[in-house]
């Protein structure tokens, strides 16, 4: 699925224009990414929670040369799904 596909859910869902869907998921990414962006922890009960975490510096190897390189630290998202997330993935699909 993509943004556009993701904006024709939302308005069929919450019967919204696509307009007024295609909005509303602009505001929600952009939420979640400044509260990201300050280091804070974004928890959605029963989907799931986005936190931020640093990874360390460290050594790596150029695979097409074998070259070692240093790779910078940087953070990075994670994302933990919830349990009614998980056992809905895992929920046999009807045929």
């Amino acid at each position: 699925m993509n943004k556009a596909e993701l904006i024709e859910a939302i308005a069929t869902g919450a019967e919204l224009t696509k307009a007024d869907a295609g909005r509303a998921l602009d505001a929600t990414i952009e939420a979640i990414s400044k509260t990201l962006k300050k280091g804070d922890r974004l928890g959605l009960v029963g989907f799931g929670s986005f936190t931020v975490v640093a990874r360390a510096a460290r050594k790596g190897r150029n695979p097409q040369t074998g070259k070692e390189i240093n790779i910078k630290a940087k953070k990075v998202v994670k994302f933990k799904p919830g349990t009614e997330l998980s056992e809905t993935v895992n929920k046999p699909s009807k045929k």
